[in-house]
């Protein structure tokens, strides 16, 4: 299979690529803003698309969009192309599917309460430790009872039943304190008020939408619009940490491919471990780690390399390291972070280099034969055959309208859930309490009473103290809830493991 293109050594005058069958080990765009990252990005996913690889990624500015329309071919891009000797270059689109987790402008992305789990959503409503203990209840609590939590109404709903049950729920499972229920329960309300709510529901994110080829055999380019959602970096965060454990979860084991299942790019990756516990950390580093044996390539973008920690930075064998200005302390250090990353070139201080850059020039260093990273060549990144820009309404209206997955997503489905369950069962009880009690003749016998009044009440209980028959039923109960939440697996992120039942 052909390599993928990333451009020409300026020193040695050859080709720079990636071999598509380490696509899947991972990799690092980093350079400080407007130095040609984003360029850099298209470039890769249009390679990728190229050889049948679906692609992910989000667009933070507004100009990833650009790969759904063809480019303009002006000289100056042509000219290049023809520097760097790409074969058959000419303008031209990729196939596309716009997202967007507020349905404006792209397909609405959604998942469940019950999916997302507790550890990602404790995260995107900033919850303390105390809180995200209780939350962790709470999904505990739902599973034992077999309630679905599919939005946040469902979840508001179940925290009314914990806080109205906080005693003996306090005893089985762990204190909870009315405190913690009213701080979670703020910050619904403030996420709500956010938009962020429209993420959670149905019909649900399916992974194999993701994973598309078009009739030509091109990997389909899914861009989630994050103009946006970069301003809430938690929820932006969370939400690509979600995507990414759905994939680890449920994607089966496939060890070394020819290339990758779906490349997936986490751009401005620096968010992801900001105010990160070492908890979570650990459990990233453990994601990214083995996804790699899932068909999975993780491309991270960010201004500087030691935006990513250590322990998962040594798991990216495919490196572009674009220009960085060492201005201040912090850009010297992360200048010389950069360079000891790199296989050394004797040809080229790569130090020096780093802050000597031009636009659309980057540092690359890439998986070859037998896994070993070449070493770094100063690079002439090759020009993207989209559009590098914005699109306009009209465009992207254009290519939600031919999309394959419009008639799927675009129109929320609300069924049957843990609101509407509870809601039933106070409503029964509601009826039971103000139905008038049935009269027997035994009612009216003066005789009955003593003996049979005490088996009566031992048997169905007295107003004081539940009867045989009804902690028997409770038992029952509690076991069938048991069972049914012992279906409910969940990762390492806390979402359910291996699919949604």
């Amino acid at each position: 299979m052909d390599p993928i293109l990333i451009g020409k050594g300026v020193t040695d005058d050859i080709a720079v690529a990636l071999l598509p069958k380490f696509g899947n080990r991972h990799g690092l765009t980093a350079g400080a803003t407007g130095t040609g990252k984003t360029v850099t990005l298209m470039t890769l996913a249009e390679g990728f698309s190229r050889i049948g690889v679906p692609v992910f990624m989000a667009d933070v500015k507004g100009d990833v969009a650009g790969l759904a329309v063809a480019g303009d071919g002006n000289e100056k891009v042509v000219q290049r192309a023809k520097d760097i000797g790409v074969d058959g270059w000419s303008p031209a689109a990729s196939p596309v599917v716009f997202w967007d987790l507020y349905g404006k402008l792209g397909h609405p992305v959604r998942t469940t309460v019950s999916e997302m789990g507790p550890t990602l959503l404790a995260r995107i409503l900033e919850l303390n430790d105390t809180q995200s203990g209780v939350l962790e209840i709470v999904f505990k609590l739902a599973d034992d009872r077999g309630l679905l939590l599919l939005d946040l109404e469902d979840l508001r709903a179940l925290l009314a039943l914990v806080a109205e049950e906080r005693k003996d729920i306090s005893t089985s499972y762990g204190l909870v304190s009315a405190q913690s229920i009213g701080a979670i329960q703020r910050a619904l309300l403030q996420i709500e008020q956010q938009g962020g709510d429209r993420f959670f529901g149905e019909p649900a994110l399916e992974l194999s939408d993701l994973m598309r080829t078009n009739t030509d055999g091109r990997g389909v380019i899914s861009i989630l619009a994050a103009d946006q959602l970069i301003l809430k970096p938690r929820l932006y965060s969370s939400f690509l940490l979600w995507l990414l454990s759905e994939l680890f979860e449920n994607l089966p084991e496939v060890g070394d491919l020819d290339k990758p299942k779906l490349v997936f790019f986490f751009d401005e990756a620096h968010l992801l471990f900001d105010d990160a516990p070492p908890a979570l950390q650990q459990r990233i580093e453990q994601v990214v780690r083995l996804i790699r044996s899932k068909g999975v390539g993780v491309y991270f973008c960010s201004q500087f390399p030691d935006d990513v920690p250590d322990n998962i930075l040594g798991q990216l064998g495919n490196r572009v390291q674009h220009a960085l200005r060492a201005f201040t302390p912090r850009d010297q250090k992360a200048v010389k972070t950069a360079a000891e990353t790199f296989v050394p070139n004797p040809k080229l201080n790569v130090a020096e280099a780093i802050s000597k850059l031009g636009v659309g020039e980057a540092l690359v260093s890439t998986l070859q034969d037998k896994g070993v990273p070449s070493p770094v060549q100063q690079t002439l990144v090759a020009p993207p055959r989209c559009r590098m820009g914005a699109i306009s309404e009209a465009e992207r209206s254009q290519v939600r309208a031919g999309s394959p997955v419009g008639g799927k997503y675009d129109n929320a489905v609300d069924r049957e859930s843990a609101a509407e369950m509870l809601a039933k069962k106070a409503e029964a009880r509601t009826e039971a309490a103000a139905a008038p009690k049935a009269k027997t003749a035994r009612d009216d016998d003066p005789d009955t009473g003593g003996f049979g009044e005490a088996v009566k009440g031992v048997l169905f209980g007295t107003g004081r103290r539940q009867g045989v028959v009804e902690t028997m039923a409770k038992q029952t109960a509690r076991t069938v809830g048991s069972q049914v939440g012992r279906q409910i697996l969940r990762g390492l992120l806390g979402g359910i493991f291996g699919g949604r039942r």
